[in-house]
C-alpha cells in the first residue's frame, strides 16, 4: 500500500470513530434530513405534576408515552423559580444572572424590605442571539406558539428570529381561557378570532396552531417552540373534565384540586395534538421533542396560602428557594437514540436546552461564516452525550441560581449552587447558609451547614466566585427599611406599570 493510500485509510478510520463518538454526528450527516426541534415549555408544572414522575390525581397519557419513547431526566431544573429568567435562559442558553434578566416581569416591588433589588432588565436585549436566530444559517424554520413573557411589542418572537408568531406577547398568563380569550377589554393582541375557532379552549386553540406550522413546514427542518400558558393561574379548564376528577378524590391523595387536575389534562391534549401531527406526517422519527416546565408548581401564596398543586416530597413551589421551586420534569424523545423509557440522573439546567439544539442541528457554538453574533459565553452544556448514554455526566462541577428578589411564594433574595448531591442555599438579608445533601434528603428537612462547616465554606466560596464570573447584580441595604411596614411572607404590590395591563398585573401573583 502506497503512502498516500495509507494515510487516506488512516483518515478514513478516524473519521469512522469520530462519527461514532461525537455528539451531534448523526444530525450533521450531510445525506440525511436535518433533525426537526419540537421544545414544549410548560408554565408552572411542578415536578411531580404528571403520571410518570408520580402524580397519584392527574391523567397525563400523552406525556406518559413520551416518557416510555424518551428519556426522563430525574434532576432536571429551570434556570430560575419564575418564569421569564428561565424563558430567557431557554432563548440564549446564558444563565438569568448573566443576562441582568432574574425576575418575572415585571416584577414585584417591596418598598420596605430589607433589601433593596438591583436594577434589572425587564425584557430579552435585541442584541441577544436566541436559538432561532442561531439555527437560521442551518436553513431552519422557526415558530412560536404561545406564551412568550420576555417583553412589550417591539421585542416580540419575531423580532428575536422567529418567523412566526402566534399568542405570544409580553403577558404571563392569559386574560382567560375561554374563548375569546377575553378579561374585560383585555385580549391577546397576536391570536386571531376566528369563526372556525370559536368556543375552542386556548389548550385546543394552540394546539390547532402549533399542528398547522408543523404541516406547513414538515418538508424542511423546523424548530417548534410551544410555550404553553398551562398550568399557569388563572385556572380555567375544560368544564367537562372536573366531574371525572371530583368523583376520583379520596383521602390521602398528594394531589387534590379536581379544577387543576382537569387543566393538567387539557395541557396533556395539545402535547397529544402535536404528537399525533408528527405521527400522521411520518416524521415522528426525524423530530426530536422535549417537554419541560418553567420552574416549580404553585404550591404557596404569599408564603403560606396554599396553592392549586403540591410537589412534595420536595419542600415548598413556585417563587422558593428549594427543590421545590426549582426541580422540574424533563423528558427528550430522539428516536432511533435516546433509550425508551431510559432515565438519566445527572443534573441538568434549562440553559442547556440551547446547546443541545444547536449540537441536533449539527452547529456548534462559535457560529456559523459570516454569523458575527456573540456566543462565546453560552453556559449551557449539550445533552446530546446524555441522550446517547443515560449514565454520562457532564464536564461541570456545578450548577447555580441566581434571584435577588422577592416573592410571594416565599422566596426572599437568594443563591444557591448545587454541585453533584450537595446543594447550598446563602440567603442575602443575613448572609446566612443551608447545607443539604440532595441523594440523602430531596425535600431539605437537615441543614447540614453547622455539622459540616468546611463543605459550606467550600461551596459558599465557588457560588461567590461563579456570581463575580457572570456579572450577578446583587441586592442592597435598603435605607427605607421598615419591618412594620414590609408585608410578611414576601407579598407585594405589584409594579404600576403592571396595573395598567391587568393580564401582566395577575402574571405571577
Amino acid at each position: 500500500m502506497s503512502f498516500l493510500l495509507r494515510v487516506g485509510w488512516f483518515r478514513a478510520m478516524v473519521a469512522l470513530a469520530a462519527a461514532a463518538i461525537l455528539p451531534g454526528i448523526a444530525a450533521a450527516a450531510p445525506n440525511e434530513p436535518k433533525l426537526n426541534v419540537v421544545l414544549i415549555l410548560v408554565d408552572d408544572l411542578g415536578w411531580t405534576d404528571l403520571g410518570c414522575f408520580g402524580s397519584d390525581l392527574y391523567r397525563t397519557p400523552n406525556v406518559d408515552r413520551l416518557a416510555r419513547e424518551g428519556m426522563r431526566f430525574t434532576n432536571a431544573y429551570s434556570a430560575c423559580t419564575v418564569c421569564s429568567p428561565t424563558r430567557a435562559a431557554v432563548m440564549t442558553g446564558k444563565y438569568p444572572a448573566r443576562l441582568h434578566v432574574t425576575d418575572w416581569i415585571a416584577g414585584h416591588e417591596r418598598p420596605w424590605a430589607k433589601l433593596r433589588i438591583p436594577d434589572w432588565t425587564k425584557y430579552l436585549p435585541l442584541e441577544e442571539t436566541t436559538v432561532a436566530e442561531a439555527l437560521k444559517p442551518a436553513g431552519y424554520f422557526a415558530g412560536h406558539v404561545g406564551k412568550w413573557h420576555l417583553g412589550s411589542r417591539g421585542r416580540w418572537p419575531t423580532d428575536q428570529g422567529f418567523d412566526v408568531n402566534v399568542a405570544g406577547y409580553e403577558a404571563g398568563q392569559p386574560p382567560s381561557y375561554y374563548w375569546p380569550y377575553r378579561r374585560g377589554a383585555s385580549g391577546i393582541p397576536t391570536l386571531e378570532l376566528t369563526g372556525e375557532t370559536e368556543g375552542l379552549h386556548l389548550s385546543d386553540r394552540l394546539a390547532l396552531e402549533a399542528s398547522r406550522l408543523i404541516r406547513a413546514h414538515k418538508d424542511r427542518p423546523f424548530l417548534l417552540y410551544l410555550p404553553t400558558y398551562e398550568v399557569h393561574t388563572p385556572i380555567e379548564p375544560k368544564k367537562d373534565y372536573v366531574p371525572a376528577y371530583r368523583e376520583r378524590l379520596r383521602p390521602g391523595l398528594k394531589h387534590d384540586n379536581p379544577q387543576y387536575a382537569a387543566l393538567v389534562q387539557g395541557m396533556d391534549d395539545l402535547v397529544g395534538k402535536v404528537l399525533g401531527t408528527l405521527d400522521e406526517l411520518g416524521i415522528a422519527d426525524r423530530t426530536v421533542v422535549f417537554f419541560t416546565s418553567d420552574n416549580g408548581g404553585l404550591s404557596h401564596l404569599d408564603g403560606v396560602k396554599r396553592g392549586p398543586t403540591d410537589n412534595s416530597p420536595l419542600r415548598a413551589g413556585k417563587g422558593s428557594a428549594y427543590e421545590g421551586g426549582v426541580r422540574v420534569p424533563l423528558i427528550v424523545r430522539w428516536p432511533g437514540i435516546a433509550t425508551p423509557g431510559s432515565i438519566c440522573p445527572e443534573p441538568v439546567l434549562s440553559i442547556d436546552y440551547y446547546p443541545t439544539i444547536l449540537d441536533l442541528a449539527g452547529l456548534d457554538l462559535t457560529g456559523a461564516p459570516g454569523d458575527a453574533a456573540p456566543k462565546a459565553q453560552v453556559d449551557g452544556k449539550s445533552l446530546v452525550p446524555l441522550l446517547r448514554d443515560p449514565q454520562a455526566t457532564l464536564a461541570r462541577e456545578a450548577i447555580y441560581w441566581h434571584y435577588p428578589h422577592y416573592h410571594p411564594g416565599g422566596a426572599t433574595p437568594y443563591g444557591a449552587i448545587r454541585a453533584r448531591d450537595w446543594k447550598l442555599i446563602e440567603f442575602y438579608e443575613d448572609q446566612h447558609v443551608e447545607l443539604y445533601h440532595l441523594k440523602d434528603d430531596v425535600g431539605e428537612k437537615t441543614d447540614l451547614a453547622a455539622t459540616m462547616p468546611e463543605k459550606a465554606k467550600d461551596l459558599r466560596a465557588r457560588l461567590q466566585a461563579w456570581r463575580a464570573s457572570v456579572g450577578a447584580q446583587m441586592p442592597t441595604p435598603n435605607p427605607q427599611y421598615d419591618p412594620e411596614k414590609d408585608r410578611p411572607g414576601g407579598a407585594a404590590k405589584p409594579r404600576a406599570k403592571a396595573k395598567k395591563k391587568p393580564s401582566e398585573g395577575r402574571a405571577e401573583a
